[in-house]
């Protein structure tokens, strides 16, 4: 099973993204719980829930600082006023 590209989480909205952060999230959760419990089959899947994780979480830092960068500017005109 390859891990995921990051191309399909750039195509995603910004509440589809929401909702895959918190469904990995608890993708890892359950995962933990059955490690824990020792029933985890497959430890493999940690590494891509983590990584598609990291995918997500990039992407929306990414366009949370894309919407900061284009903000100030119309602040600062109102600031001058």
């Amino acid at each position: 099973m390859a891990l995921p590209s990051i191309e399909d989480v750039r195509k995603l909205s910004d509440e589809e993204l929401a909702e895959a952060i918190v469904k990995e999230k608890q993708q890892l959760f359950q995962l933990r719980l059955e490690q824990a419990t020792r029933r985890l089959e497959s430890p493999h899947l940690f590494k891509h829930s983590k990584h598609r994780l990291s995918q997500l979480m990039t992407i929306e830092r990414e366009r949370q600082l894309a919407t900061s960068q284009t903000e100030p500017e119309s602040t600062t005109a109102a600031e001058e006023e």
